[in-house]
């Protein structure tokens, strides 16, 4: 992995709004064209206003994108009057409108086939991978996620259970609407969003992180710098049963680092006692920039 560059500036606030704002409409397309192509025509209500446009849809055969407009606008509205002025500003209102636009213009879209297991799967994916863009762009599309914000606000509870009861109610009311299989697959579909969300958001854990206690830190020390050209952190720590002081060595790598790094500790102490974690995302030198 090549190293960045020392010294390597941050974009420019109109670089990083052109790039931001990509994110958005790239982010918002994708939720759209997986929300057609997999998720509305398998009955998937995976939460969200675009779970409660499917419902409609099939129950009244309102168009999918008119009804999302017609709850992610007023909810926009209330986010602004409730929860403290303008403070989702454009990138929001761009995402809140543009997404049900996609929706409209890709309605005729199709795989070809139903099959709700892949629904579930990839229409999870296809939305997790677009919000997880407009997340990186720190706006959102709108929809619930103010909703729950509101709720929130008026009533103590957390975001994220605030969140699971609008889901939730979303997902019950699906049961009814489709039936109980339906409903497990969108209980799928949500899993495999939040998971997806998170992976764009944090990257997929390539690094590693390692702790290393070892008689011989020195040497472990000069090992790692040399042969492996990788930073060491020395942290204070105590031993639990003889309660003497002991540094602890850390240590970043990519995942095709560790092998060799577990063979140069091995080769200066073969009894260091060595702790191997996945880090979920790393900054900084040697590794990728904010």
């Amino acid at each position: 992995m090549a190293k960045a560059r020392r010294g390597q500036q941050p974009p420019s606030t109109k670089v990083q709004a052109i790039i931001d704002y990509t994110y958005i409409l790239v982010g918002a397309a994708l939720v759209a064209i997986a929300f057609n192509l997999f998720l509305l025509p398998n009955k998937i209500a995976s939460g969200g206003v675009s779970g409660i446009s499917t419902i409609v849809a099939h129950l009244v055969g309102i168009e999918p994108a008119f009804t999302q407009w017609a709850f992610n606008i007023p909810l926009f509205i209330l986010g602004i009057l409730l929860l403290g002025g303008f403070k989702y500003g454009l990138k929001t209102l761009v995402g809140t409108i543009f997404l049900p636009f996609v929706v409209l213009v890709t309605r005729d879209w199709s795989v070809g086939f139903v099959d709700p297991l892949l629904g579930a799967l990839f229409g999870g994916i296809g939305v997790g991978l677009g919000i997880g863009l407009v997340f990186r762009a720190s706006a959102s599309t709108g929809g619930t996620d103010l909703a729950a914000q509101i709720i929130q606000k008026y009533t103590g509870l957390s975001l994220g259970v605030a969140v699971f009861l609008i889901d939730g109610l979303i997902v019950i009311t699906s049961a009814v609407a489709f039936g109980i299989e339906l409903a497990l697959y969108a209980l799928i579909s949500l899993f495999v969003t939040g998971k997806t969300v998170d992976i764009v958001q944090m990257g997929v854990g390539y690094a590693k992180i390692a702790l290393i206690i070892s008689n011989h830190q020195e040497d472990v020390q000069q090992m790692i710098l040399r042969d492996i050209d990788r930073g060491v952190t020395k942290l204070s720590g105590y031993g639990g049963y003889t309660n003497e002081e002991r540094d602890v060595l850390m240590c970043v790598v990519n995942q095709t680092e560790v092998t060799k790094l577990k063979q140069v500790v091995k080769a200066v102490d073969p009894k260091a006692f060595v702790i191997v974690a996945n880090a979920t995302e790393v900054l900084g030198e040697g590794f990728k920039r904010a």
